[in-house]
């Protein structure tokens, strides 16, 4: 028995430590270019006047990530504005799942009418970056003088559902709060939804 738990907090202790890889809140981001559904590529410098990030990563097919798909276009429709962008990347193989290939995206983008680019990440070389592991996942970053800076990494807010009486809409907090010159007073919560669907082999 004590075998079997010591190999069970091994195994667990080993998937914590796969979930912390990636960019921590501080840490500055590596400016990265990766195709758009409209076929041209897109990097954060090529927003020149933006103040921030709001960097998404979403999917086509996770039952989450779906429920979030109209409040992301919101977040997107009342902060870019604003100077703080969202910036979308699918993460998942279509090799694992052939419903995330770049067609369907491109399908999804136009149903849905995306009002913000929605990039394709081959590899998943950005995602490992950021340290994302669900869909979704939110990144918002700060435009600095020594670069991109991360401020707050997690949920949208606590409502999956827009079931919950006391929501917290983590995102647009941390936003506002950069936009008056002060820190978020939450920068991590846990993100909630579907895992990434990596590449096999």
């Amino acid at each position: 028995m004590k075998r079997l738990i010591s190999i069970a907090f091994m195994l667990i202790s080993g998937a914590v430590s796969a979930q912390t890889e990636g960019y921590k809140v501080g840490d500055v981001v590596k400016d990265f270019s990766l195709k758009n559904v409209d076929n041209k590529n897109v990097s954060l410098a090529d927003y020149k006047d933006a103040k921030g990030y709001i960097v998404v990563f979403t999917c086509n097919t996770c039952p989450v990530a779906k429920a979030y798909e109209d409040r992301i276009a919101v977040l997107n429709a009342t902060y870019a504005a604003k100077g703080y962008p969202v910036v979308a990347i699918n993460p998942n193989d279509a090799g694992a799942v052939p419903a995330e290939g770049f067609e369907k995206m491109q399908a999804l983008a136009a149903e849905k009418k995306f009002n913000f680019p929605y990039l394709l990440d081959p590899g998943h070389v950005v995602t490992k970056q950021f340290g994302a592991t669900r869909t979704p996942h939110v990144f918002v970053l700060n435009k600095t003088g020594k670069g991109n800076v991360v401020e707050y990494i997690g949920a949208i807010d606590n409502d999956p559902e827009e079931a919950n009486s006391t929501k917290i809409e983590y995102v647009k907090n941390a936003i506002n709060e950069l936009s008056t010159g002060k820190k978020p007073t939450v920068t991590a919560t846990k993100a909630v939804g579907c895992t990434i669907k990596w590449k096999k082999g």
